[in-house]
Order: structure tokens, then C-alpha cells, then sequence
């Protein structure tokens, strides 16, 4: 098997609370690996660390990790910025995407394409590659007029968020909740683009809390997560488990973990 893209060992972290004005302790200890071309589908009740290991992994200041190892490609990410994480191929979708008034969404997507290879794009080129991932998702070009997430619907924001993976075409993409706040038909429509994403030079870590993804997706790999740590890890067998039996079931079993 080819190296891990993403490896995890012992990963504690803590995040800066306000109220309080002390660190907090949230990830306590958690160990994944993630190689290309797999689907990796994360789980776990609100509160259980989950997002915070997305923000974690990602360079968020105000979550700092405090023990063990992240790796991506080989190298160590405790040291290196958020944009160079991005850079190097790492991808956040946001549960809830940041409305910018004013600035159109393909001016947003041309700089953004931009920062991640580090040099201008000249926009012949841009637009021969926006226009086939608009071809290929369904989006009209209208959208690119509109001001960054001003007046979107939930199914639309989520659905931007898909359209800049298919451009920045990061080699691990984090999916944080991306199904909340979607009805049945955004649902689907948005996990097919996710599906149509993956392929054995990438892999996706797809963090949720509703096992109704799984109706969706055909994960590889299926993580349970609880109290900061990843508790029960499985396959397809796992997703059946859920499904048939309920998420809070599974759970249960590992109350004692």
C-alpha cells in the first residue's frame, strides 16, 4: 500500500474559550490514517470532537494541538500556516459558508484558485476550467454574478463550497456537516458532485452526525467518534450496523471505551 496521505497518532488538542479565557482540552488522543482513493466517513453525537478536529487539521488559531502527530504527505502540519496547508492540498467545505456582501463568486473562486497554486492564473485558463466544472456540476453561470453567499439558500452554499473542491482540487477534502440543513433532493444532488470528486489521487474525510449520508456515499472506511477520540473504526459492515440498528445503538456498545 502507497504511503498515508493523512496519519494522526495520539493527536491531543485544545481550543481558546472566551468565556472562560482558558485553553480547553477537545481532541484527547486520536489516531486515523487515510490514503489516497478511500472515503473516510466520521461520526459522532454534537460535542464529540469532530468539527474541532476538521479545525484542528486545518490551522484554525484558536485550536492549538498540544500532543502527538499529524502528518500529510510525510511532513508534519503543526508548524505550517493555514494557507500553506491549503496549499499543499488540504480542503475545508464549511458547515455554515461565510456570506461576503459585494464580492462576486467568481472573483472569489479565481483567487482562491490562484492562492492555492501560488501564482496568477490568466483567466483564459480560469475560464476554460470554470466552465467545465460548471458543466459538469449543473450550475448555471448566472451564479458567479452573485455576491459571495448573500442570499443563498442552504442547498446553494453547500453546493459553492462543492464547486471550489472540483476547482482547487485539494487531494484530501474535509466535508464538515456539509449535509445539514439540506432537504432530501440537495442532499442527493450535492453528495453525487462529492462522488463525482472522488477518485485514487484524493480521498475525503466526511465528518456528520446523520447516518442518512450513508444512503449517499460508499465510504471505505467508517469512524465512530466520542469524548475527543475515535472509538469504533470499521468498513461497509459498520454503515449496515448503523443503518439498521440506529447510530445511538452502536454508540451504546461502546460506552465503556
Amino acid at each position: 500500500m502507497n504511503s498515508p496521505l493523512l496519519e494522526l497518532k495520539g493527536l491531543c488538542s485544545t481550543v481558546f474559550s472566551e468565556d472562560t479565557d482558558q485553553q480547553i482540552p477537545i481532541l484527547k488522543g486520536v489516531d486515523l490514517t487515510i490514503h489516497t482513493g478511500e472515503i473516510h466517513v466520521l461520526m459522532g453525537v454534537n460535542g464529540s470532537g469532530k468539527s474541532s478536529l476538521a479545525h484542528v487539521l486545518m490551522g484554525h488559531p484558536n485550536h492549538q494541538i498540544t500532543e502527538g502527530e499529524a502528518r500529510f504527505h510525510g511532513k508534519p502540519i503543526q508548524d505550517m500556516e493555514s494557507d500553506e496547508r491549503a496549499r499543499a492540498g488540504m480542503f475545508l467545505a464549511f458547515q455554515y459558508p461565510h456570506t461576503i456582501g459585494g464580492l462576486p463568486v467568481g472573483t472569489f473562486l479565481k483567487a482562491a484558485v490562484e492562492a492555492r497554486r501560488s501564482e496568477e492564473v490568466p483567466f483564459r485558463v480560469f475560464k476554460r476550467e470554470l466552465d467545465a466544472a460548471l458543466d459538469k456540476l449543473g450550475i448555471s453561470k448566472e451564479f458567479l454574478g452573485r455576491s459571495l453567499n448573500e442570499g443563498f439558500s442552504g442547498g446553494e452554499k453547500k453546493r459553492n463550497e462543492i464547486l471550489q473542491m472540483h476547482l482547487l482540487k485539494p487531494t484530501l477534502a474535509m466535508l464538515d456537516e456539509t449535509d445539514s440543513g439540506l432537504d432530501v433532493d440537495a442532499l442527493k444532488k450535492v453528495f453525487h458532485d462529492v462522488r463525482e470528486y472522488a477518485n485514487e489521487d484524493n480521498a475525503l474525510l466526511v465528518i456528520t452526525h446523520y447516518d442518512r449520508v450513508l444512503d449517499y456515499i460508499n465510504p471505505t472506511h467508517v469512524h465512530i467518534m466520542r469524548d475527543g477520540r475515535i472509538v469504533k473504526s470499521g468498513g461497509a459492515e459498520l454503515s449496515k450496523r448503523i443503518d439498521e440498528e440506529g447510530f445511538e445503538a452502536v454508540l451504546g456498545v461502546e460506552a465503556s471505551v
